[in-house]
């Protein structure tokens, strides 16, 4: 966030201020970096879930998110702020909105994972950050420069080719990219902290989930109980893997502008991408990476220029 100083006003805090900016983008790429890598390894966590439904790991992971940062809230004694925050209508809204999405998010992924679709989701996250740029012109005001208008024609290009060549929308990574994309965009604009934000949004959809699993079980048909102690221990610890990356994620992202966020996504589709092909063994023929070399250009053209005006602020 800027903000205009009179010329006195500059002259006195020019310095610190620059400092303590650079201080928190520092902070802020740390944290999403480490959320992104952490993403990147999520197939590894999920495929052993495979027999379970995708809509039961997902109960399971709001149900053990909201236990992880409730446990976490009680031990830094830190409530106060709930009480204040539902009785804020708009507040109240723009998190059920972003809670819904990131659950929608969850639930697409997990269940691609689960069906060897571990290539087209990386692709998801390899076309967000181009949702990115989209959505901080639209709704932030950033300036959209012509590279990056360029990149998000040949995205389209590469989306536009898959869909023929393969015969079918990818439906899943672009699901994947607009979900998770206007997520971002929710909580950089939410007024609440990042341990704050994940735990409003999970408590929101808790009970909902809970009942859902309360329902499964009744009908015999609930995974936690019946396939081992690995599985039982895998969708109880998607509480703490779910919330840290999430954690960090939000941390950065209310340090950053969503286009820095969006080229340190790379990290998350990279390495899902080398998982899915290279230890899922799924199918990258020829059609494929033409789509994706289309991206590809797309997010080298929207880095390079990225990094080319860094270069020329920084020399400023």
């Amino acid at each position: 966030m800027f903000f205009a100083l009179s010329a006195s006003q500059q002259t006195d805090c020019a310095i610190p201020i620059m400092t303590d900016s650079l201080q928190e983008t520092r902070r802020g790429v740390l944290f999403a970096m480490a959320a992104f890598f952490i993403w990147g390894l999520f197939p590894l966590y999920w495929k052993p879930l495979g027999q379970t439904p995708a809509l039961q790991i997902l109960c399971h992971r709001i149900v053990w998110s909201a236990v992880f940062v409730a446990g976490v809230l009680l031990w830094q004694r830190h409530w106060a702020w709930l009480a204040v925050s539902v009785r804020q209508p708009r507040l109240l809204g723009l998190f059920v909105a972003s809670s819904l999405l990131l659950s929608v998010n969850w639930l697409i992924y997990i269940w691609a994972v689960n069906e060897n679709r571990v290539v087209e989701a990386s692709l998801g996250y390899f076309i967000n950050p181009l949702v990115n740029v989209l959505l901080g012109r639209v709704f932030l005001g950033e300036r959209l420069s012509p590279p990056q208008a360029l990149a998000v024609l040949l995205a389209a290009l590469g989306v536009a080719w898959l869909t023929l060549s393969l015969g079918a929308l990818p439906w899943v990574a672009l699901s994947l990219a607009a979900s998770f994309g206007v997520y971002g965009l929710l909580r950089k604009q939410a007024p609440l902290p990042s341990l704050e934000g994940l735990a409003l949004e999970t408590f929101l959809l808790a009970p909902l989930a809970a009942l859902a699993l309360a329902w499964f079980h009744w009908q015999g048909q609930g995974a936690f109980g019946q396939h081992g102690l690995t599985v039982d221990a895998l969708l109880m610890g998607a509480g703490v893997v779910t919330a840290v990356p999430l954690l960090l994620f939000a941390s950065g992202a209310r340090r950053l502008k969503l286009a820095t966020v969006g080229l340190i996504q790379y990290i998350g589709p990279t390495m899902q991408l080398l998982l899915g092909v290279w230890l899922y063994h799924e199918p990258f023929g020829a059609a494929r990476a033409v789509g994706f070399g289309l991206i590809w250009t797309a997010l080298a053209l929207y880095s390079g220029h990225g990094l080319l005006s860094y270069w020329r602020e920084r020399r400023r």
